[in-house]
């Protein structure tokens, strides 16, 4: 089944953009709304990560498909409705070629499928998506099956940037993808100062940092100190205000001059003491603001009342 496909919901991104916001449409600033952030859903980390093989194992996703779909009920209940639900990357576990990928891929879309209509889903390459070292073929997959790898929507005068940070951590198999991705996003950021956006915001999976932007290179958690200190740059220069990433399985972050770099916690498995969970980000005029819910907290209260009023403030 193709993301197409799929009943409907998912708004696949082609042509480097999202159908479900026409640009004509959203480019200017229309007062304050919300969008649903989550992270690694990943299918299959669960059971690999008890067994202590998260190479080969994973053959087990129950877990996961539970808290997918408690998300989503979630979701579905919160009025007013948010303006879309964006998963920053590691969608499922098998990573390209290993067994149990295309099962988890059906399993995650069939869950999915129940997200309400009225809510587009926007979908962020992680590692486990197209591999640590992306190919050509790998990146193919991807699109293939959830829509661009990298690509710019409006929502209301915000201008919203989805990248594939695996082309910043390891490009050695594809330069020619990263390069292109270059040219794009520098397009997309003199568009960001020209334009003087409300805001502009960063999806993507890998952080460039997860507490100070001088942090030691994690080899695997946050990209390489040359590769933050350029992109961060850019970000700034182009008067990016935040950006919003997954990949660590724990909620962290910082500040890098007037740019946040905001990591949130997964979905699926966590790997400190966070709960499964979902951030609610309220976008003002003024303002950026975000508050990471448990799964049971966002399920059983919903969005906090402070939070609400931020939402319907005219």
């Amino acid at each position: 089944m193709s993301a197409a496909e799929a009943g409907g919901v998912f708004h696949r991104a082609r042509g480097r953009t999202l159908d479900a916001f026409p640009a004509e449409k959203e480019s200017e600033w229309k007062g304050p709304f919300y969008f649903i952030l989550g992270a690694d859903p990943q299918f299959g980390l669960m059971k690999a990560w008890s067994t202590g093989d998260c190479d080969n194992g994973g053959d087990e996703w129950e877990q996961e498909i539970r808290l997918t779909e408690q998300a989503v009920q979630a979701i579905n209940k919160l009025n007013p409705k948010p303006k879309f639900f964006v998963l920053c990357g590691d969608l499922i576990h098998a990573m390209p070629g290993k067994p149990w990928r295309t099962e988890q891929t059906e399993d995650l879309k069939r869950v999915l499928r129940a997200v309400d209509r009225a809510i587009p889903l926007v979908l962020v390459s992680g590692n486990h998506d197209i591999g640590n070292a992306p190919t050509a073929e790998t990146v193919e997959e991807f699109c293939r099956t959830w829509g661009d790898d990298y690509f710019s929507f409006w929502v209301g005068g915000v201008l919203f940037l989805v990248l594939n940070s695996q082309f910043y951590e390891n490009p050695s198999k594809c330069p020619s993808l990263k390069q292109a991705q270059d040219q794009w996003l520098d397009e997309q950021l003199s568009i960001a100062r020209q334009r003087h956006c409300q805001h502009a915001i960063v999806f993507q999976h890998i952080p460039l940092f997860l507490e100070s932007i001088d942090e030691d290179d994690d080899y695997y958690f946050n990209l390489s100190k040359s590769a933050r200190k350029k992109l961060a740059d850019k970000f700034i220069h182009a008067g990016v205000k935040v950006v919003f990433s997954g990949h660590y399985h724990r909620n962290a972050g910082g500040t890098y001059q007037n740019l946040d770099m905001v990591v949130s916690s997964a979905i699926g498995c966590q790997l400190g003491r966070d709960p499964h969970g979902l951030r609610v980000v309220v976008v003002t005029a003024e303002k950026i603001v975000h508050r990471y819910y448990s799964l049971d907290e966002l399920s059983e209260k919903g969005i906090e009342d402070d939070l609400m009023a931020l939402i319907k403030k005219k």
